[in-house]
């Protein structure tokens, strides 16, 4: 499912209109990323956590050559689902 079958299947099932929905969807997305950004956690219960985790400096190797490489230190998005969400996936 792409955004705008999601904007499409949220819109069919509230009854607003797609460029509400996309607005809204649009919204959350730009508050969701700034908060993580931020190094703050966005927690929605039953569906999961969205938090800025650090990722140390290490080394990798090139795939193709073999070659050793440096990977810098970085600051990585990541979720964690929540359990109503992994126990509805779960069946």
């Amino acid at each position: 499912m792409n955004k705008g079958e999601l904007i499409d299947a949220i819109a069919a099932g509230t009854g607003e209109s797609k460029r509400v929905v996309g607005d809204v969807l649009d919204s959350l997305i730009d508050h969701v990323q700034k908060e993580v950004k931020a190094g703050n956690k966005v927690s929605l219960p039953g569906f999961g956590t969205f938090e800025k985790r650090h990722r140390n400096a290490r080394t990798g190797r090139n795939p193709q050559t073999g070659e050793t490489i440096q990977v810098a230190a970085a600051d990585v998005p990541a979720f964690k689902p929540g359990a109503g969400f992994k126990s509805f996936v779960n069946g």
